[in-house]
């Protein structure tokens, strides 16, 4: 098994952990006495991997360690709070990099693309996996910024638990909000760091307040910091009552000193530590009953009793319940209290087998897997993220797509080790690997070994679900959940340099949307224009850049444009017929069908059908039916955006005998169309949640300027000596803000958007744009 791996190294550059150039390949024959002595890899580890200390472990437990000691983590957070510094010191101290990286120089092993290295900025998520002391922990860096919040969304479906990085100065921001919930969505168990404790403005206390007060979690404090701000030295460990500092002179972060606290050198600090000590004993105890019967019933006397092992495993009980969040601090730029928080990740976050899945039991041990992220690399086609929730999966073998219900082999499989890949001969479950060689599997499949193991597992399901009286069709049951995509707010027309080039776009677009499912892209039926759909402003610009940069074309880019919807505000009935003669064969078919609006908010038409309709005519022709109306409501009577906020009753439906599909569903679309020209109409616009940081003497200027673009603020909350302004505007006003923001207030602001959801538009502005639409004004 040996001589198969093969060790991927760079060549004295670091560059990304996904594009690698001058790869040299070198086989391993030897001993492991000479793989220590001889290692053919281009970057100086200060451990090889896997090895802690002097201990040689073998190579087979690096690639295949005990599933108890995998951790499957992810680093999530608002932008700038130093989720890509934490993962690059991570790294450093886990002996993968010999240099730290910087953000601000480019030279980050997680921000490997040509936009994120200019920009400062994560834009796609990152895996990648080390040990740390004989644990196997691999790691997904995440994007902070709003417009991807799909990437936060596809790794946190395969994550064990999560590591939420919060800026000391600010608590929680805005999308920490938003990835808080997405955690919460998938139940994932995580713990927090206070990051930038150095920064001025730094404050511990505030910090866990808005913990508490904003996200509705209970933390529970494992650190206390030594100094804020400028005067930040190190942490105070509550649970063996230590304290940690950082030498001044270490240019890394890798000396620092434990030392126990004494009454004689540190009397104010003791007494803190044991004060938190007692706090953090009385609140593991409210939340576990375990630990409760074990304190009361020996120490309900002196909690200074309490030993640390048992105190750890109470909190590690607790973190996995979701009843308490661990809080640690530290400043990743300055290299304090990174190794605490990798112990930290070891000793609370949850290993695989820790994490229960209903599925893993139909399969029987049988290879099941999740893809949950695409690359396209150059060299080697797509390299696909998956996830292995039970089996094993080895290179060469054929694997089967349920989504896609295809057959595809693996050629090759990796571990992104840092920036180098690791050829490896299988992997069991647990892991995260990269597959080289699926062409056609996407975001969200289902993988297993083959069609009959699905097969199988379905029968199981099925025997399941009839026990527990569920019904499900056999494929649901079988897939596991994907992703929700959620629907782009911008969009704007695309145009390749010459006619010519219209393929080569084409490939790009579709290689680029299997990448990003996020990501639309439709043709214009009126001008024959492709269109782009994203998330904002940011992203669109962002996969223009790639367009150019990695497929080498000079597109043009139209105007970018709000995504409107629109919906009706009265009920209206119609009749159709539609009577055509093909060869010789009559198609005839009349409708007759009542469109009217929704109370509750729905983006799909709630399709109904009267007791008049017979179950006969329904049973050959409902997907036809049901086709004639999605198709009808993806463009509106006003600005031809999609409809929604609709129900469609069918009343009656007489079909020639011999009438084909095609025919019953353009009569239905017709019909539908017929009616909506008939109705009340109404435009709705997306509105968004807007949050801006501002200080006190540019409070002012903000707020008028969003008095002009239609805003509504609901409150102004202080933050230290910033004020914080929440509120809801119109997307369409909201068009170049960043550029106004920084005039306005001198560039000392910053803001975060989010999707709210749609609103019907006053009469004015919905004249206004009409008039604006239809080139009157």
């Amino acid at each position: 098994m040996l001589s198969n791996l093969r060790t991927f190294a760079v060549g004295h550059k670091k560059i990304t952990c996904l594009h690698i150039n001058n790869i040299y390949c070198s086989r391993i024959t030897s001993s492991l006495k000479r793989i220590k002595t001889h290692v053919p890899l281009g970057r100086s580890y200060s451990s090889l991997p896997g090895l802690i200390g002097n201990d040689i472990k073998s190579l087979h437990s690096v690639i295949s360690p005990p599933v108890a000691k995998i951790r499957n983590i992810g680093i999530m957070a608002h932008i700038d709070a130093g989720k890509t510094t934490t993962t690059e010191r991570i790294l450093y101290y886990s002996g993968y990099t010999r240099s730290l990286g910087d953000v601000d120089d480019g030279d980050t092993v997680t921000d490997f693309m040509a936009q994120e290295r200019e920009r400062g900025i994560t834009i796609q998520s990152a895996a990648v996996t080390f040990d740390w002391k004989g644990y196997r922990v691999n790691l997904i860096d995440t994007p902070g910024h709003v417009d991807f919040t799909l990437e936060v969304e596809r790794c946190l479906r395969v994550l064990d638990g999560a590591v939420a990085v919060f800026d000391a100065s600010a608590g929680v921001e805005a999308q920490t909000l938003t990835v808080w919930r997405q955690a919460d969505k998938h139940q994932i168990p995580r713990i927090c760091f206070l990051n930038k404790m150095d920064k001025t403005g730094a404050s511990f206390n505030y910090a866990v307040e808005s913990i508490r007060e904003k996200l509705k979690a209970k933390p529970l404090l494992l650190q206390l910091p030594i100094g804020e701000a400028k005067n930040f030295k190190g942490v105070v460990d509550v649970v063996s009552k230590e304290k940690l500092l950082w030498n001044s002179n270490s240019e890394d972060g890798k000396d620092f000193e434990r030392k126990s606290l004494l009454e004689m050198s540190d009397p104010e600090l003791l007494k803190e530590a044991t004060e938190a000590r007692s706090a953090l004993i009385e609140q593991v105890a409210d939340l576990d009953d375990e630990f409760a019967d074990f304190v009361l019933g020996e120490f309900s006397e002196n909690f200074d009793l309490v030993p640390a092992e048992k105190l750890q495993t109470a909190i590690h009980r607790v973190t996995l319940a979701r009843t308490a969040v661990p809080v640690l601090c530290g400043s990743a730029l300055k290299n304090k209290g990174v190794q605490p928080l990798l112990d930290a990740i070891t000793m609370y976050l949850p290993s695989p087998e820790e994490r229960s899945y209903e599925f893993l039991q139909w399969y029987k041990g049988d290879l099941c897997a999740l893809a949950f992220k695409v690359l396209h690399d150059k060299q080697r086609g797509p390299l696909v993220f998956v996830r292995i929730y039970s089996g094993v999966m080895k290179p060469q073998s054929a694997i089967h797509n349920i989504n896609g219900n295809c057959t595809e082999r693996i050629s090759r499989l990796l571990l992104p080790f840092a920036d180098q890949h690791v050829e490896i001969p299988s992997l069991t479950a647990g892991n995260i690997a990269l597959t080289v060689g699926l062409k056609h599997t996407a975001t969200g499949d289902t993988i297993v070994s083959s069609k009959s193991s699905a097969l199988a597992a379905a029968r199981r399901a099925g025997r399941e679900g009839e026990k527990k009286h569920k019904r499900n069709s056999e494929e649901e049951r079988l897939l596991l959940a994907g992703v929700e995509i959620p629907e782009p707010v911008f969009f704007c027309t695309i145009e390749p340099p010459s006619v010519a080039k219209q393929p080569d776009l084409d490939h790009a677009l579709k290689c680029l949307q299997r990448e990003d499912p996020s990501l639309k892209v439709k043709l214009d039926p009126d001008s024959g224009q492709t269109v782009l759909c994203g998330m904002g402003e940011l992203h669109i610009e962002i996969i223009h850049d790639r367009i150019k940069r990695e497929y080498g074309l000079e597109t043009y880019l139209g105007p970018l444009q709000v995504a409107y919807r629109e919906t009706i505000l009265n009920p209206v009935r119609a009749t159709d017929t539609l009577d055509r003669t093909l060869g010789d064969r009559r198609h005839l078919v009349t409708v007759e069908l009542e469109v009217k609006p929704m109370e509750t908010s729905s983006v799909m038409p709630v399709i109904e059908y009267a007791e008049s309709v017979s179950e006969d005519i329904l049973k050959g022709s409902r997907e036809a039916i049901e086709n004639g109306i999605h198709s009808a409501c993806l463009q509106g009577p006003l600005l031809g955006s999609p409809i929604q906020d609709v129900a469609i009753t069918l009343h009656s439906l007489i079909i020639h005998p011999g009438t084909s599909s095609t025919m019953i569903s353009a009569c239905v679309s017709r019909c539908i169309q017929k009616a909506l020209k008939k109705a009340d109409k109404q435009v709705l616009e997306p509105l968004m949640n807007l949050e801006v940081t501002v200080t006190r003497d540019y409070l002012s200027p903000v707020l008028a300027d969003l008095a002009q673009r239609r805003g509504h603020i609901q409150e102004i909350q202080s933050r230290q000596d910033n004020r914080v302004v929440i509120g809801f505007v119109p997307l369409a006003e909201m068009m170049g803000y960043s550029t106004v923001l920084r005039t306005v207030t001198s560039g000392s602001a910053t803001f975060a958007l989010e999707l709210s959801n749609y609103q019907a538009m006053n009469p004015q502005d919905q004249s206004a744009l009409l008039n604006r639409r239809s080139g009157l004004t």
